[in-house]
């Protein structure tokens, strides 16, 4: 009997899953589009459970495909969204700058990531729609920083609609979960990259792909990426 054919290797060399959580409004998906997409518009409808896109970015000589989950901002979504929070490897927590109830409940939003998420997942704290008008500015950047500065995670002021820090942003999240993992393959030996995966297709394959992480690194998603523990 014929051998199978070789599985091709992956065109990266890391996986990671982000998520941008806030509430309904404050430009989650314009975000992801312009990131993504590298386009704008004002014309979006409001995301309906969960959304997602894809992008492959290449930091320190290393290729980086990032999975980014756009999750609805309502309450009647929010069990369906909240069980995406454990496979996140980090999380987006956005509001908008024009909108000080949005900012008020990103509180509300840290004790959900605090309940659903993963210890040692990566957060940032974004205060979108910075283009507009400073006489509509609702929360002053002094303040998001101060909060961010609360919590020990970093902090950006954003306009999808003028690109501004939306590049700045996820790039800065990749590279500290990049960083994250590659001190866990040293103190562990644990190498989550594409030479160690047994299996691997994507969600647009609707497959799944299994890396050793013995380094307390699992991370599982709600679909068909599960990360697992082999060691």
């Amino acid at each position: 009997m014929a051998a199978p054919p070789a599985r091709a290797r992956a065109d990266y060399d890391y996986l990671i899953k982000l998520l941008l959580i806030g509430d309904s409004g404050v430009g989650k998906s314009c975000l992801l589009l312009r990131f993504s997409d590298g386009s704008f518009t004002t014309s979006f409808i409001t995301t309906i459970g969960i959304d997602f896109k894809i992008r492959t970015i290449e930091l320190d000589g290393k290729r980086i495909k990032l999975q980014i989950w756009d999750t609805a901002g309502q309450e009647r979504f929010r069990t369906i969204t909240t069980a995406y929070y454990r496979g996140a490897m980090g999380i987006l927590l956005v509001y908008d700058v024009t909108d000080e109830s949005s900012f008020n409940n990103i509180r509300n939003w840290i004790r959900n990531i605090e309940q659903h998420a993963s210890d040692n997942v990566s957060k940032i704290l974004v205060g979108n729609k910075a283009d507009m008008d400073e006489s509509k500015r609702a929360v002053p950047t002094a303040k998001g920083q101060a909060l961010a500065d609360e919590y020990g995670i970093k902090f950006f002021e954003t306009s999808a609609k003028t690109n501004l820090n939306v590049e700045e942003v996820f790039f800065s999240i990749a590279r500290d979960i990049k960083q994250r993992l590659s001190e866990a393959d040293t103190k562990s030996e644990v190498v989550v990259r594409h030479s160690s995966f047994t299996k691997y297709t994507d969600y647009e394959a609707d497959t799944r792909s299994e890396v050793p992480s013995s380094g307390g690194l699992n991370f599982s998603l709600p679909y068909t990426d599960i990360m697992r523990n082999l060691s």
